[in-house]
């Protein structure tokens, strides 16, 4: 269905799709990894999901009083073949070109997989000194390669686990041994029954403080599966009494309005499988431009 045209109101896809790789203030990229995930998916057709989502909304924040017009967007296209270890190559190549392009990037996935690649490609040497922040109901640390080892490989690779901060960790979807790792290696969880009593503000700035103690660039990883099942039926492992589709904002804005938040990613969403209201790429849709939105305020 062909969308109505209003000159009074611009669409925030073609504001993407229409910047150019010049004096970029945000940046996207599509990541459509989906090969080596735990159960099948069809995650990689979600970034093209995604950008038509993104037609069905404006460019200006009511709450925030902020036309993101203003700011310079560049839609970086999408990386081939991502998966496995000669796919994950090409992304660490195209991630060390689109290194210091942007004050915010943002990788649409593809599966959970993409946050090992996207995350080590950005932050190359500096690995060590980097922090990450996961939105995720998975510790996402087993073995080998998969949407299920991220967090492990990047330890593995470098990253400090005392760098590391998971919020929304669910009862029921992790196991004693993978919660014992997680602790060993000193990543600070919160879990999805710590959230429901604490302002998510808090939690945003604890997490960012201990994610950057060190001084260097900070990754978020939104594994969209951390909310209810209900608001995001796209999200195969989404469980019943996960966060809400409003908190999943809020926690987005909050996170990318600290200036040492460079780097994002939204992962886990099959969009073949979503339902016929489009509901969870639209909410994908929408944590980017709340992302965006807290990039245009970090200085006002």
């Amino acid at each position: 269905m062909a969308l109505p045209h209003d000159e009074f109101w611009p669409r925030a896809g073609h504001w993407i799709a229409g910047g150019t790789q010049i004096d970029v203030d945000l940046a996207i990229v599509g990541v459509p990894a989906h090969e080596t995930s735990i159960s099948p998916t069809s995650a990689h057709t979600t970034p093209a999901a995604v950008r038509e989502a993104l037609l069905r909304y404006s460019t200006y924040s009511a709450s925030h009083d902020v036309d993101l017009a203003e700011l310079h967007a560049w839609d970086a296209g999408d990386i081939e073949n991502p998966d496995w270890e000669d796919g994950e190559a090409r992304v660490f190549a195209r991630m060390a070109e689109l290194r210091d392009t942007a004050e915010l990037l943002i990788a649409i996935g593809g599966d959970n997989s993409i946050t090992y690649s996207v995350a080590h490609g950005l932050w190359g040497d500096s690995i060590d000194r980097a922090g990450l922040i996961t939105f995720d109901a998975h510790h996402d640390i087993r073995e080998g390669i998969s949407n299920g080892s991220p967090v492990r490989r990047l330890i593995a690779a470098g990253l400090q686990g005392t760098h590391v901060v998971q919020l929304g960790i669910s009862d029921f979807a992790n196991s004693p041994e993978y919660a014992k790792r997680a602790k060993d290696y000193g990543i600070t969880v919160i879990t999805r029954d710590a959230m429901r009593t604490r302002p998510l503000k808090d939690m945003m700035d604890e997490a960012v403080e201990i994610a950057g103690a060190s001084g260097g660039p900070i990754h978020v990883d939104v594994d969209v599966d951390v909310c209810d099942r209900s608001v995001v039926p796209a999200c195969p492992a989404a469980a019943p009494g996960g966060l809400s589709a409003d908190e999943l904002r809020q926690l987005v804005f909050l996170a990318a309005s600290h200036p040492a938040v460079t780097s994002m990613d939204f992962t886990e969403i099959d969009a073949s499988i979503d339902s016929s209201d489009q509901r969870t790429v639209r909410l994908a849709a929408l944590c980017i431009l709340e992302a965006a939105t807290a990039l245009a305020t970090r200085t006002i």
